[in-house]
């Protein structure tokens, strides 16, 4: 046997178990090297004023932790603690509002009133009382699951935030392909990832603040209510009826029909109209001009449904891994395009 096919066969072996080792590990080491490209621009910013590859790293990756980390943290776990201190009369109450709504709806609403029975036919909050403690339970395995997840992320990414060039490099050598091949690949993929990371984050801020301010007026945690939005908000079209729906039913089956009133029209007004469809375009042009300085022409379209698929696929990190993959075809596809036209 040749020593080139020895080494071949072993490769492929050690290939086989390094797989099956690191399996497990696979998607959260995907999403973490996602990330570190995603933030590049930060953790070179930071090395240059640093002089300090390590120290730089070490920044983006304390910077991730706190601004996108510990917010959902936090979220899950108060929302579990609220779950577990849930009152089985609180939620009859909202169900008998509900039903006395459908029953006798304003003249404004009699237009919706087959529809509201229907959706509200099979619904029984009742039921979901006595089964908040498994809620909770469940929930908790969950935050469990989210923390440990994310601890290996933030260690991953910060490898692939130190090791970046190195790894980079070394697939360069390993795939062969032409330079202006793999500068269209990287260009395009760190572009689309950057801005759509970007402009998710400054989003989800600026609407869950926009929310928290308002609720916390009412009386409610502005912090954690304002986080609880931010997340609901990177669910297209109807992330932010989930969390200002439950706030105007609750208000009204208390009584507070003016309370009510104002956060629905607040959050469909002020959030979903002007801050979604006219303030939202703006930063994320602002933030592709000053902060990525790229003249990738990014259609929102093919972004939006790919974040779609992306949640529908693979859950939460679907929101960059839906990205991800769809910019890498689409790079894939003009690097195909040249080529054909160069023949």
């Amino acid at each position: 046997m040749k020593s080139q096919h020895l080494l071949i066969i072993l490769f492929g072996a050690s290939l086989y178990w390094m797989y099956r080792l690191y399996e497990p590990f696979l998607l959260t080491m995907l999403i973490a090297a996602l990330l570190a490209i995603s933030t590049a621009n930060i953790q070179c910013h930071f090395t240059s004023v640093t002089k300090s590859r390590f120290v730089g790293s070490l920044l983006t990756t304390f910077l991730l932790a706190v601004l996108f980390f510990v917010p959902l943290g936090y979220f899950l776990a108060n929302f579990t603690i609220r779950l577990n201190h849930l009152d089985p009369e609180t939620l009859s109450k909202i169900d008998h509002s509900l039903r006395n709504l459908i029953a006798n709806p304003p003249h404004y609403l009699a237009f919706a009133k087959p529809y509201l029975a229907d959706l509200l036919k099979d619904l029984q909050l009742g039921d979901f009382a006595t089964k908040a403690l498994s809620y909770a339970g469940t929930i908790g395995s969950y935050s469990a699951g989210y923390l440990k997840n994310s601890l290996l992320i933030i260690v991953f990414y910060f490898f692939a935030q130190y090791n970046g060039d190195v790894i980079i490099r070394f697939i360069k050598k390993v795939v062969k392909l032409p330079e202006d091949d793999n500068k269209l690949l990287t260009y395009e993929l760190s572009s689309v990832m950057s801005t759509v990371f970007y402009s998710i984050l400054a989003t989800a801020m600026f609407e869950g603040a926009l929310f928290g301010v308002a609720v916390s007026f009412m009386g409610y945690n502005g912090l954690l209510f304002g986080i609880m939005y931010g997340f609901a908000s990177l669910i297209p079209v109807v992330g932010g009826a989930l969390m200002w729906l439950p706030f105007a039913v609750y208000e009204y089956s208390l009584g507070n029909v003016g309370a009510a009133f104002f956060i629905a029209m607040y959050s469909i007004i002020m959030i979903s109209i002007i801050a979604d469809t006219f303030i939202k375009p703006v930063i994320i042009k602002e933030i592709n001009i000053r902060f990525i300085k790229s003249s990738v022409k990014l259609n929102e379209l093919v972004i939006f449904f790919a974040i779609i698929a992306g949640l529908a696929t693979f859950g939460f990190w679907g929101m960059i891994l839906g990205p991800a993959i769809t910019s890498f075809f689409l790079a894939l596809l003009k690097l195909v395009e040249a080529k054909s036209f160069a023949e």
